[in-house]
């Protein structure tokens, strides 16, 4: 059903745009200033109002990245994947979602610990699970979608691999708008990343959650929670 397709473009898309009219609301109040260095995405939605928009943001994306999280980890493992790594990818992409809105409603100017603790999750567990998700494209069940899908995502983590280094050396150095031009552009890699789930979500042909009384028992399965994602090829 190329429905479920929609649903990491819709991530990539809403999150891309909202950012950017953060970013906007910053320059057009003056709350940050460009002209003296290029300011960081946390920089920009620290402030009122646009600190408002930055936390809603943040919050529906990691609704919809825990979505696309729980539903790319049934897909793999009904592909005959149902491997310690797939459920290391189930871990890893639910820490960094959760780290998505504690960035998102703690802002800097307000609670930095905190900020940079979901800054710390988002980012890196959430380069980890990319990393994980490109070596279960080859593990799982091949696909027509492999040729591409899988060179494409190796490319765009080797890219935030190497913008989440450029971004911490250049902060330490005191190089802070290079430090902000390399944050913003890892945002978009990662949102890249989700939009690339497009691809094999499309395959799905449906996606069933049945919650059953204990005791009940349907087609030899006594279990109490039944929960199918299957595919058509």
């Amino acid at each position: 059903m190329w429905v479920w397709a929609l649903l990491p473009v819709t991530m990539a898309v809403f999150g891309t745009v909202g950012i950017w009219v953060v970013y906007g609301m910053a320059v057009s109040n003056n709350t940050v200033n460009i002209t003296e260095e290029f300011p960081y995405i946390s920089t920009c939605g620290s402030y009122n109002p646009q600190s408002c928009l930055f936390s809603q943001v943040c919050n529906i994306c990691c609704v919809l990245a825990l979505w696309i999280v729980s539903i790319r980890f049934q897909q793999v493992r009904d592909l005959g994947c149902a491997s310690h790594t797939n459920t290391s990818s189930l871990v890893l992409g639910f820490i960094s979602s959760i780290g998505i809105s504690v960035l998102g409603n703690f802002q800097q100017s307000v609670v930095k610990g905190a900020h940079l603790l979901g800054a710390f999750l988002a980012f890196f567990l959430g380069l980890a699970y990319f990393w994980v998700q490109a070596w279960l494209t080859y593990r799982a069940q091949p696909s027509h979608d492999r040729n591409w899908v899988g060179p494409v995502r190796i490319i765009l983590c080797s890219l935030c691999t190497v913008l989440v280094i450029c971004m911490g050396a250049f902060h330490i150095t005191g190089y802070r708008s290079e430090a902000a031009f390399s944050e913003w552009a890892l945002v978009m890699c990662f949102f890249a990343l989700f939009g690339i789930f497009a691809a094999e979500f499309r395959h799905i042909d449906f996606h069933k959650l049945a919650v059953q009384k204990e005791g009940m028992k349907t087609d030899n399965n006594n279990t109490n929670s039944v929960w199918t994602l299957q595919e058509i090829h």
